[in-house]
């Protein structure tokens, strides 16, 4: 079996390269095998899968994954790790080298994949981990699973359903894709440098896309304008997207919702009913 990167090796590459991890490109990178198999484990990927992986940083994650699926397909911004990766799964997995293709790009302004993957699993760079999930889900419609390492908190703003206090925005937005859940806690000790938030995995399966008449970009503008002001009813939290509050309210008693509720009491099939309303409305006006 290959022998995956462990908390020696990792710090002995990263010196090799001169490499002093920054908090800017949210670089804590793995160094306990157990953890990134675990994490394979989690994606529930095999042999046919084709994985796009962000962020591969040193290797770790790559590596587990070569093991288990057909093909890789790694995006990575910082150009020495992107040198240094194919170099790495040369020596450790040298008879699966030919199955890494590499992006050396940033993973925001990346619109078209090679190869179609099947699946996104990542240790996303907490500081872009939601803008980064959402737009690849959007821009690679092939992708069919996502299992992604964020920070706790925001996995479990992902996660969260209609009335908790961490429903929101990116609660919504991932729905849009398909199921959301959580699917494990990461400790503080498997990262190096150690960071001083706890991560876990989150996992989406793409179901069917909403049907909405209005789209996908009106749906999530909506979204955004109902917690701007979170505390608000809708009535007014929409009045200026609307343009009154009087065609926010006839938009929201059009879709069936009391307006005097809040945003996050509404599950994202009410939130597209409403788009569809607003957007009617507004027309109208």
């Amino acid at each position: 079996m290959t022998q995956l990167l462990g908390a020696r090796e990792v710090r002995e590459l990263a010196q090799s390269l001169g490499l002093r991890p920054t908090k800017k490109l949210g670089q804590n990178f793995v160094i306990d095998p157990n953890t990134v198999e675990a994490i394979v484990r989690a994606a529930g990927v095999g042999a046919t899968d084709r994985v796009l992986e962000v962020g591969p940083g040193l290797g770790s994650l790559t590596l587990a994954l070569l093991q288990q699926v057909h093909k890789v397909i790694a995006i990575e911004i910082d150009p020495v790790l992107a040198g240094q990766l194919p170099i790495t799964i040369a020596a450790h997995m040298p008879q699966r080298a030919a199955m890494l293709t590499l992006m050396q790009a940033d993973a925001m302004h990346v619109d078209h994949v090679p190869d179609e993957p099947t699946a996104l699993v990542a240790n996303l760079p907490y500081n872009v981990s939601v803008p980064v999930l959402l737009h690849l889900l959007d821009a690679v419609p092939t992708i069919t699973t996502a299992l992604v390492m964020v920070q706790r908190e925001v996995a479990e703003r992902l996660a969260a359903d209609p009335g908790s206090r961490t429903y929101g925005i990116p609660s919504l937005k991932a729905r849009w894709y398909g199921a959301v859940r959580l699917a494990g806690h990461i400790g503080r000790n498997v990262f190096w440098p150690e960071p001083n938030v706890d991560s876990a995995l989150v996992r989406i399966d793409r179901g069917t896309t909403p049907e909405s008449t209005s789209g996908r970009q009106w749906v999530f503008t909506v979204i955004d304008a109902a917690f701007a002001q979170r505390r608000k009813a809708l009535r007014g939290a929409l009045s200026q997207l609307a343009g009154t509050a009087t065609v926010a309210e006839t938009a929201l008693r059009e879709a069936g919702i009391d307006p005097t509720r809040r945003g996050e009491l509404l599950t994202l099939a009410e939130f597209v009913s409403l788009a569809d309303a607003l957007a009617r409305c507004r027309g109208r006006v």
